[in-house]
């Protein structure tokens, strides 16, 4: 995993982290169909941290969204990954930054 954005610089996560960590939970596929379909799902990408994307989709950090977009570690979830994932089911992880949901495969 990559590292995880801190305040400060004094080794704590930003109150903003610290949120989405509270409200990241473990979900299966058939839940997140629905925000699939209406094209409001992001992969990100297994070595990133999740929450760290979540946060900087919430406070807008373009710059940062614009590279893991450009690098593919970001993305919209794409109709060959939903088939996947519904055939597999496997573990799956959300956090939700409206209009978006972040959702990364684990294990």
């Amino acid at each position: 995993m990559t590292s995880e954005p801190t305040a400060a610089g004094t080794g704590e996560h930003s109150p903003l982290y610290l949120k989405l960590l509270g409200e990241t939970a473990q979900i299966a596929w058939p839940e997140l169909e629905r925000f699939f379909a209406r094209g409001m799902l992001l992969r990100v990408a297994r070595d990133l941290d999740l929450v760290s994307v979540a946060e900087a989709l919430a406070a807008d950090n373009a710059q940062q969204v614009a590279q893991w977009l450009a690098a593919g570690l970001v993305e919209r979830l794409q109709a060959n990954t939903a088939a996947d994932f519904a055939a597999r089911e496997p573990q799956l992880w959300a956090v939700v930054v409206s209009p978006w949901v972040c959702v990364q495969e684990r294990g």
